[in-house]
């Protein structure tokens, strides 16, 4: 059960921005970094799990979202940037040596850069229904996933997508956390309310989608070139009925990705930790206490 009164909220100042947490737990550090359109509250069903078995458990709000700064410019949304702020909050909690960082969505994409540029790190990985960037790039190329991915090409618009988001109080969004999880009530009425709060603040919604808009002019080419390989474990999660991502890009290319395993759950939606948080956190427990490294895939 959620125990808000036992989070601590916290800030971070790393030079160019302040990232605001929440820490629960004693132990070995465990980072949870949330998507879009979410914030620190994504992990709810996770950081009293991972807490009690013993973990210090961290879940920032990203930069550009709810509590955190809100850099101005599409440039302040790199994902470089993005993994810098993962490697400058470990620093930052002061532990000494690597963590395991966890993340969804947006944040899995940002896990798998700061695991590729701060491998002395990150010494676990755990990602929930998001691609390796290997695997986004070749499915951007057919037609099926290029489909699924429309929005990608729209949030490149300026200004347009942030109106279209604010019609009816944000009715995109409420539609999106009632309708898109397998699981009928996985978000209540209540949760909806604090989502939307958050990407109501000032300049929230602008920066998360500049997210996206600087995803598109970093360039495919770009991308790759900064693509590293990742030799620490590495769990994938993945609920199978995604809308927005398919199937057949929940698994890393060996080549790039030689220690992984991947855990499919077909009653799950891309919301995969609010839609079955117990399965959930029983794989991200047995990920963290299993030795390393894994078995390749």
């Amino acid at each position: 059960m959620f125990d808000e009164a036992a989070l601590a909220h916290r800030y971070a100042d790393l030079d160019d921005v302040r990232l605001h947490y929440v820490e629960a737990g004693e132990g070995r550090l465990v980072v949870l970094l949330h998507g879009f359109p979410e914030f620190w509250y994504s992990w709810r069903h996770q950081l009293g799990a991972l807490a009690a078995a013993g973990y210090r458990v961290v879940a920032p709000d990203m930069r550009g979202y709810n509590l955190s700064s809100k850099p101005r410019g599409v440039r302040a949304y790199d994902v470089d940037r993005l993994a810098r702020d993962v490697a400058r909050l470990i620093a930052h909690c002061g532990v000494g040596h690597a963590a395991a960082v966890v993340g969804h969505d947006w944040g899995g994409g940002v896990a798998w850069a700061a695991a590729m540029r701060y491998p002395a790190l990150v010494e676990r990985l755990a990602i929930l229904n998001v691609p390796h960037p290997v695997r986004l790039l070749e499915g951007l190329r057919t037609l099926r996933q290029l489909r699924k991915s429309w929005y990608i090409f729209f949030f490149q618009l300026p200004w347009l997508p942030e109106a279209w988001f604010r019609v009816g109080d944000f009715a995109v969004l409420r539609r999106v956390f009632r309708q898109d999880p397998a699981r009928p009530g996985a978000f209540t009425e209540a949760d909806i309310a604090r989502y939307i709060a958050a990407m109501a603040r000032p300049r929230a919604l602008t920066s998360a989608i500049n997210y996206y808009r600087a995803f598109v002019r970093k360039g495919p080419r770009e991308g790759l070139r900064a693509t590293r390989r990742v030799d620490c474990p590495v769990l994938v999660i993945w609920g199978e009925q995604d809308r927005y991502l398919g199937r057949e890009l929940a698994a890393p290319p060996r080549a790039w990705v030689p220690y992984a395993r991947v855990e499919r759950l077909p009653d799950a939606s891309h919301f995969v930790q609010n839609d079955r948080p117990e399965r959930v956190n029983a794989l991200l427990l047995d990920f963290l206490n299993a030795p390393a490294p894994f078995n390749r895939l």
